[in-house]
C-alpha cells in the first residue's frame, strides 16, 4: 500500500520481485531495513536436467537478483537473516550431515558453523548474540542447541529437552566405496552390540525416499535402532539422486532411477557384506516411497536378498505420474503424454514382475495421496498372480506416513515378523492388532 498527496491510501500496483520461466521462488524473508528480500530460488527441472536450489538476494531499489553463495556445491536452504542484516544463516545436506552455514552479505564469505549432526529450525537471538537450532543425527533425536554466531565447526551447547537418549543398542559407523563412474557412495551402518566375526549380524539395507534427500537424520517413523535391538545391522546408503554430494550425484540418477541408484546400492552392499561382523548369507532390503520403488526395482533385478519390504511404493510409473498429488513435478522428469514413454519402459518395475522371486511384504495406506493406494494393490495383485510369496499390510486410515502410535507398533512388529520368517528362518507369527 502507499499514501497519496491527500492522505488517502490506495492499493499499490503489484510488483514481481523474482521472475523467469526457468525459476521458482519461495521462502522469502525481508532484510531488517526492508531494502530487499532473501529467498530460495529453484531451477525448474526438465527431462534432461535435475533441479538446483540456491539462496538469492533481491534488491528492492533495482530488482537485481544476486546469488549469495555462488558455486556452492550443495542445495542451500532455509535462509534466516541476522537482526543487523549483515549475515544470512542457512542449512544444507553435506556428506551425511546437515550443517548450519553463515554467509556475510558484504563479502560473500561462507563459514561452516557446525560439524557433526543434522540441523533444522534455525533462528537468531534478537540481539544477534547466539544462533539456536534443533540438532539431531542418525544416533539421536532432535534437541535444541545454542551456537556461537561466528565460530567455525563448533560443538553446540545442548539445551534441556524431553526425549534425550542416553544409550543405543549398538554402534554407528560409516562405509563408502567408489563406483565405476568415479563417484564416491557412502552410507551409515548401525551395528548391534556384540556383532563380530564370531557372531556376524544379519544385514538390512534401508533405502531412503525422496528421491532427492539424504540418510542424515533421526526418524521416528523409520528408526533403524528398533531393528538393531533385534540383532540386525542396518545399512543406510546415499546412492545417486541423494543430496549432499553435489549436483552430479543427483544428475547421475536423473530420469534413470533403475540405473545408477540401483548399481550404487548394490556396490555399497557388496562392500558392507565383506565385513567380518556382517552375515552375507542373511540379508534383506526395504524402503518407503521412492525407497519403496527402489525396493521393488531391486526385487526385479536380483535374488540376492532373502526378503524385501516395500512401503507406500511406486510400482507402475505411467499410472503413478497421472494420479499422484504432484503430477506436474514427476511428469517433468519421467513422462509426458505428449512425449515418448521411453523412460517408463526403462524404469517401471511393474513391467518386470515375472523376474521377481524374493518374498515381499507390501505396506500401504488408503489415504495416501502422494503414492495412491492403487499402486500397492496392483503390486500385491501382480506378486500373487506370479506366485511370489508375499503379504499385504493395509491401513484404511493412514496416509503416506503411518502416524497413529498403535498402527506404528503394528508396522514394526509386522516388518520384524516378516524378516524373522525369511531372513532368520523362524516360523511366521502374525503380530497382534493394537
Amino acid at each position: 500500500m502507499r499514501a497519496d498527496g491527500t492522505g488517502d491510501r490506495e492499493l499499490a500496483a503489484d510488483r514481481s520481485l523474482g521472475d523467469g520461466p526457468a525459476y521458482g521462488f519461495f521462502g522469502a524473508v525481508w532484510l531488517p531495513d526492508s531494502s530487499g528480500v532473501v529467498a530460495m530460488r529453484a531451477t525448474e527441472s526438465t527431462e534432461q536436467e535435475c533441479p538446483h536450489y540456491e539462496i538469492v538476494l533481491v534488491t528492492l531499489a533495482d530488482g537485481a537478483v544476486r546469488q549469495l553463495v555462488a558455486d556452492f556445491p550443495d542445495w542451500s536452504e532455509s535462509p534466516v537473516v541476522s537482526p543487523d542484516g549483515q549475515s544470512v544463516y542457512f542449512t544444507s545436506d553435506r556428506l551425511g550431515r546437515r550443517p548450519v552455514w553463515r554467509v556475510d552479505l558484504a563479502s560473500g564469505e561462507v563459514t561452516r558453523l557446525t560439524g557433526e549432526g543434522h540441523y533444522s529450525e534455525v533462528c537468531v537471538a534478537a540481539d544477534g548474540s547466539a544462533v539456536y537450532a534443533l540438532r539431531d543425527s542418525i544416533a539421536h533425536p532432535a534437541q535444541p542447541v545454542r551456537l556461537d554466531p561466528v565460530a567455525v565447526e563448533q560443538d553446540p551447547v545442548p539445551l534441556p529437552a524431553p526425549g534425550v537418549i542416553d544409550s543405543l543398542p549398538g554402534t554407528l559407523t560409516e562405509v563408502e566405496t567408489t563406483v565405476s563412474d568415479g563417484r564416491t557412495v557412502r552410507a551409515w551402518l548401525a551395528l548391534p552390540a556384540g556383532a563380530s566375526a564370531d557372531s556376524p549380524a544379519p544385514l538390512t539395507l534401508w533405502i531412503h525416499g525422496g528421491p532427492m534427500m539424504s540418510n542424515n537424520g533421526w526418524s521416528w517413523r523409520w528408526n533403524p535402532w528398533l531393528l538393531v535391538a533385534r540383532g540386525y545391522a542396518v545399512l543406510m546408503p546415499d546412492p545417486a539422486l541423494s543430496t549432499g554430494y553435489g549436483r552430479d550425484m543427483i544428475q547421475a540418477g536423473w530420469g534413470a532411477w533403475g540405473a545408477a541408484p540401483f548399481t550404487d546400492l548394490m556396490a555399497i552392499t557388496d562392500v558392507t557384506v565383506e565385513r567380518p561382523d556382517i552375515d552375507e548369507g542373511r540379508t534383506a532390503a526395504m524402503g518407503g516411497s521412492f525407497g519403496g520403488y527402489m525396493a521393488n526395482w531391486v526385487a526385479t533385478q536380483t535374488d540376492r536378498f532373502d526378503a524385501i519390504v516395500t512401503h507406500a511404493s511406486l510400482w507402475n510409473l505411467e499410472a503413478f505420474t497421472g494420479v499422484t498429488d504432484a503430477s506436474y513435478y514427476w511428469m517433468r522428469e519421467m513422462t509426458d503424454p505428449l512425449r515418448s514413454t521411453e523412460r517408463i519402459l526403462a524404469n517401471s518395475p511393474h513391467l518386470r514382475v515375472a523376474d521377481i522371486s524374493t518374498p515381499m511384504l507390501v505396506i500401504h495406506g488408503d489415504k495416501d495421496y502422494r503414492v495412491p493406494i492403487g499402486e500397492g494393490i496392483r503390486l500385491y495383485f501382480d506378486l500373487v498372480r506370479h506366485g511370489v510369496p508375499s503379504k499385504f499390510l493395509y491401513y484404511p486410515t493412514e496416509n503416506h506416513w503411518i502416524l497413529t502410535p498403535g498402527n506404528s507398533k503394528v508396522w514394526y512388529e509386522t516388518v520384524l515378523a516378516f524378516l524373522a520368517e525369511h531372513v532368520l528362518g523362524e516360523k511366521w507369527e502374525r503380530p497382534a492388532l493394537i
